[in-house]
């Protein structure tokens, strides 16, 4: 009988705390439905900043604007953290175009981000066509030199992961002009990180590593309209020319800052958790998706604890994160400062793949993290969150990792993202309110298990 009591009690804590946490997510996720903020956080960040590229006014705009919203939210602390930055500007517009026997067929191109200009009046070459890096070898120098290659590996279209997709051609994008220069290419066209067909260039951060300033070649992305049409004129006539101009201008470095607040733990107040986005975005659109969505989401984070009156053992921390998309000096600084001041993070969560309908997370954690992540994968079932998989978290939280921290990251449906990803249309009017409410909840959601529970300590192997 004392036996069975006992079992009888422990069943009844267990349904009376799950019963707790049901309650909770459902408060959670009830708070930013009905009264959610990060919507109309991002039509500010969105329309009446813009665009937040690293080292630009945009960018410490957003910074001063963040800071004073989270100061609004009466966090027990709010600080800017100071980080150096790359500041590269595109200039003015970029023009190019196909020159054929009939005529010039003008295609939509931008300059990747941290290319060189063109000289003065462009370039005009011939064009030669490749489906990667690998191609480049096998042709050699004496086919190249003299040339623009023209990159034209496109996304995967049969992957259901838009991310595995991206991974496998983002390769050309980043370092297609350092291994072209190789071979005497005078500049660099690649088709554009995007699975439909449109008429919209897709930026991004490209290197050209320990290569001099003056050795290098400009690199731009074409529309993949742009793309498939130069494809068929080099199939008709392999010795047209391609001709395009640049105006971008690298700058020395500049202050920026990271952008912190938190609500310190009632219990445990030295085990951090944190909850984050990356602040900056490239120049053509708003940066709503990409990361406006999850700067928003984050913020939200901590307000919807405070709303639903939930009070954290551990210390909660927002960190908006800056330089991201070309450098992510941000997310190093943050881990730099928090290893010289001996802070023990325990779990990290990141958003940054857009404000679409969440499916779940992604987890870089030991097996017993895993474990008890995927014990309450039933909490989640009520607002269809089924995705909780191991592998990946958030670049600006990466450089946290090691044996004890749990990485995460939030994982919304994919399948549009790149229509915008670096794009003039990543603007406010591609997100939907109500998938980037339940976002925000179910982001909260995670952290509040993390911090009612903590984290399963890694078991020492007896020797």
């Amino acid at each position: 009988m004392k036996k069975l009591s006992i079992l009888l009690y422990l069943s009844a804590c267990i349904g009376f705390a799950q019963n707790a946490d049901e309650k909770q997510l459902k408060s959670v996720y009830s708070t930013s439905l009905i009264n959610g903020q990060s919507y109309a956080w991002l039509d500010h960040l969105s329309n009446n900043i813009g665009g937040r590229l690293s080292g630009s006014t945009n960018a410490a705009k957003a910074v001063q604007y963040t800071k004073s919203e989270l100061e609004k939210l009466g966090l027990d602390n709010v600080w800017l953290q100071e980080v150096m930055v790359p500041k590269w500007e595109r200039g003015k517009a970029e023009e190019a175009y196909i020159l054929t026997n009939s005529g010039k067929i003008t295609v939509p191109i931008c300059a990747l981000g941290g290319s060189v200009a063109t000289k003065s009046g462009g370039i005009v070459a011939e064009i030669i066509e490749v489906k990667g890096i690998e191609d480049l070898k096998a042709l050699g120098e004496g086919k190249i030199k003299g040339k623009i290659v023209f990159y034209n590996r496109p996304m995967q279209p049969d992957l259901i992961s838009t991310f595995e997709a991206y991974g496998g051609c983002v390769d050309q994008r980043y370092a297609g002009a350092k291994e072209a220069l190789k071979f005497g290419a005078v500049g660099v066209v690649v088709r554009s990180m995007n699975l439909r067909l449109d008429d919209y260039p897709h930026t991004g951060s490209m290197g050209y590593e320990d290569v001099a300033v003056e050795d290098r070649i400009p690199a731009a992305a074409i529309s993949t309209n742009g793309a498939e049409l130069l494809s068929k004129q080099l199939q008709k006539d392999s010795k047209i020319k391609f001709g395009f101009t640049m105006h971008c201008k690298q700058y020395d470095d500049v202050l920026s800052h990271n952008v912190i607040g938190e609500i310190r733990g009632s219990e445990f107040p030295n085990e951090i958790i944190i909850v984050g986005g990356h602040l900056d975005s490239w120049d053509l659109g708003d940066g709503s998706h990409d990361d406006g969505a999850g700067v928003v989401q984050s913020m939200d984070v901590l307000r919807l604890i405070k709303e639903t009156g939930y009070t954290p053992k551990r210390t909660i921390r927002v960190v908006l994160f800056m330089n991201e998309e070309n450098g992510l000096r941000g997310g190093r600084k943050y881990a730099e400062i928090a290893k010289e001041k001996g802070e023990k993070h325990v779990f990290a969560l990141e958003s940054d793949a857009g404000g679409f309908t969440p499916r779940g997370f992604s987890f870089d954690c030991s097996p017993e993290n895993f474990a008890q992540v995927e014990s309450w994968k039933a909490l989640f079932k009520p607002y269809l969150i089924h995705y909780f998989e191991k592998g990946g978290s958030g670049a600006d939280i990466g450089p946290l990792k090691d044996d004890q921290i749990v990485l995460a990251g939030l994982r919304p449906d994919s399948q549009r993202y790149f229509d915008h990803h670096h794009a003039a249309n990543d603007t406010f009017d591609a997100v939907n309110k109500r998938e980037l409410e339940l976002g925000a909840a179910t982001m909260t959601s995670l952290v509040y298990l993390f911090d009612k529970y903590g984290t399963v300590k890694k078991k020492k192997i007896k020797g």
